[in-house]
C-alpha cells in the first residue's frame, strides 16, 4: 500500500512535465487563431478572440491559467466540434480500449505458443523459421501491413469491412495490424526468456525427478519467463497507443487516435492538450499495474 501512494506521487511531476512539453509545443508552432477564423477575418476579430481565449496573456500566466482548469477536468471546448474537449476524448476512448485489448490478445495468442516453441525446438527449422518470421513482423511498418490486408481481404476476397466499426468483422484487420508487431517483439523475448530458465539448476531438478517435458515447460519454465514478458507488455501498452494514431486512421476506426491526428492537423488545442493528458495517464497506470503483476508473479519481490 505504502509503495503504491509513493507510486501514486510520483506520477505528479510526470504529468505536470507532460502537460508543460504539450502547452508549449502547441504554442509554438504557429498562431492557432489564424486557424479558427477564416482568412477574411479583421484583426480586431483575431485580438477579440485571442483576448476571449486568454492568449493575449504572457506564456506562464496562459500555463497557470491551464493548470488550473486541468484540475477542475476543464480542458476548454473543441472549436471544431463546439462541444467539451474532454467529454469528447473520453467518447473515443472505448472504441481505442477495444482496439488495443483485441491487438493484446492477437499478440499473445501468436506470441506465447510460438515463443516456446522456438525455445523448446532451439536451432532447428521450427527456430528458424519463427525467429525469421519474429523479424519480418517487427520489420513491418503498421500503415503497410493495414494497407497490404485491405486491399488482399477487403477489397481482392471481400472477406472483411475496408474501415469504420460496429461489428467483430471491422475489428479483425485493424488489431491483427497492430497486434502484429508486438507479437513479434514477444515472441523473441519469450524465446530468449524461456532459453535462460531452461539451462537453470531447478529445470534440471525437476527434469531429474522423472516429470514429463510439458509439465517442466508450461508449469515450471514459463512462469519464470513471464516476469520480462510482463514488462514488455507494460511498455507496449504505450506502443499500442501509439500504434492506434496510425492504424485508426488506415482503417477509419473512430477512436482516440483518430481524433488525436485530426485535431492535431486542425491544431484543435483543447482536444490535443486533453487526449494528450489522458494517454498519458494511461500509460503511467499500465507501468504502475506491470509492478503490482511482478509481486504476484514472484513473491520474493518486495518494494520499499
Amino acid at each position: 500500500m505504502k509503495y503504491l501512494v509513493q507510486s501514486i506521487i510520483k506520477t505528479i511531476p510526470v504529468l505536470l512535465l507532460i502537460t508543460l512539453i504539450v502547452f508549449l509545443l502547441i504554442r509554438v508552432t504557429g498562431d492557432p487563431v489564424s486557424l479558427m477564423l477564416p482568412e477574411t477575418a479583421t484583426e480586431e476579430e483575431r485580438d477579440s478572440l485571442r483576448e476571449s481565449m486568454g492568449l493575449n496573456e504572457p506564456l506562464p500566466i496562459q500555463y497557470f491559467t491551464y493548470l488550473g482548469e486541468l484540475v477542475t477536468g476543464d480542458f476548454g471546448d473543441s472549436f471544431r466540434y463546439n462541444t467539451d474537449a474532454l467529454s469528447l476524448v473520453l467518447e473515443r476512448l472505448p472504441a481505442t480500449f477495444e482496439l488495443a485489448i483485441a491487438s493484446m490478445i492477437v499478440a499473445i495468442v501468436i506470441s506465447v505458443p510460438l515463443g516456446i516453441l522456438s525455445a523448446v525446438k532451439r536451432n532447428s527449422f521450427f527456430d528458424l523459421f519463427i525467429t525469421g518470421g519474429a523479424v519480418l513482423g517487427k520489420a513491418m511498418p503498421n500503415f503497410w501491413l493495414g494497407i497490404m490486408l485491405i486491399l488482399f481481404l477487403s477489397v481482392t476476397f471481400q472477406i472483411f469491412p475496408v474501415s469504420g466499426r460496429g461489428t467483430l468483422g471491422h475489428l479483425v484487420l485493424p488489431a491483427i495490424t497492430l497486434g502484429t508487431g508486438i507479437a513479434a517483439e514477444m515472441t523473441r523475448l519469450i524465446r530468449s526468456s524461456m532459453l535462460e530458465i531452461l539451462e537453470q539448476d531447478f529445470i534440471r531438478t525437476a527434469r531429474s525427478k522423472g516429470l514429463g517435458e510439458s509439465i517442466i515447460v508450461n508449469k515450471h519454465a514459463f512462469r519464470n519467463a513471464l516476469i520480462p514478458v510482463v514488462t514488455i507488455m507494460a511498455l507496449q501498452t504505450a506502443t499500442l497507443v501509439g500504434g492506434t494514431l496510425i492504424t485508426e486512421t488506415v482503417f477509419a476506426w473512430p477512436g482516440l487516435g483518430q481524433l488525436l491526428v485530426q485535431s492535431v492537423n486542425l491544431r484543435d488545442m483543447a482536444v490535443v492538450q486533453a487526449a494528450t493528458f489522458i494517454i498519458a495517464i494511461f500509460v503511467i497506470l499500465s507501468n504502475l499495474l506491470a509492478d503490482l503483476i511482478y509481486r504476484f508473479l514472484d513473491p520474493r519481490i518486495k518494494y520499499e
